[in-house]
């Protein structure tokens, strides 16, 4: 079953820095580029940290003016998220600015990947490598959403194909499929109550699937087999051994 890269989305002209690049340097390229972060790579291209807006920004705030007397308590300043603050309120470089490790992804990875890696980690937008751990591009949320302008006739297509012949060895015509604004709707009568639960599995990791509707049934319920019965075995025992 083919699914979308993230090779094939992102974005290949990557504004980034240097590990030594000065405050100034990063704040001038992220207004220049009117972006929000930047891959910090070292001398072979390799993704060391990012440095954002944020990191500029907490320099600018723990910075105490001269009258100002001192903040918090007498010993906040021993929690790992106080001592990370100030060492960034005396930053001046990205390396010094920088979060480390970077949260990134694979070229190879699917999009459906990237996007679990962003809401895990609640970011806007991941560096992308190669298979040695280079730069080679960034993808933000906006890319991912890209993905659910496919029409509704490029997934019914791929749904047949992918999920229904190549994927159950099911001829075209066995399954009534439709889709609209990107729902699917599966109608019709499988062999196994699992190959059912796979046909819906596998369309919903479609590329470009927003939801799915389930209309299948099935001749055997093999959910609970029988004692003594001979176990009926057919293309969803692959699959379901992965689940």
């Amino acid at each position: 079953m083919r699914q979308l890269k993230v090779g094939s989305v992102m974005t290949t002209d990557v504004v980034h820095t240097e590990h030594d690049a000065s405050f100034k340097e990063i704040a001038g390229t992220l207004a220049e580029h009117r972006v929000g972060g930047l891959p910090v790579v070292d001398e072979d291209g390799h993704v060391v940290g990012v440095v954002s807006e944020t990191d500029l920004t907490i320099h600018q705030a723990e910075t105490r003016l001269v009258h100002e007397p001192p903040r918090g308590r007498r010993f906040a300043w021993l929690t790992p998220r106080a001592r990370r603050r100030t060492a960034k309120a005396h930053a001046r470089t990205a390396g010094e600015l920088m979060t480390t490790p970077a949260i990134t992804v694979h070229a190879q990875d699917t999009v459906v990947e990237a996007a679990r890696t962003m809401v895990r980690h609640q970011v806007h937008r991941l560096p992308v490598l190669d298979e040695e751990g280079r730069l080679v591009g960034i993808v933000s949320r906006h890319d991912l959403v890209r993905t659910f302008l496919r029409t509704d006739e490029e997934i019914r297509e791929e749904v047949i194909h992918e999920v229904l012949e190549r994927g159950l060895w099911l001829g075209p015509h066995s399954i009534d499929v439709t889709v609209t604004q990107g729902v699917v709707t599966l109608r019709g009568r499988m062999e196994r109550r699992s190959e059912a639960a796979i046909a819906v599995a596998m369309t919903l990791r479609t590329d470009g699937v927003v939801d799915i509707v389930d209309e299948l049934t099935h001749r055997f319920d093999d959910s609970r087999p029988q004692t003594g019965t001979p176990a009926v075995r057919g293309i969803a025992d692959d699959w379901l051994r992965h689940l």
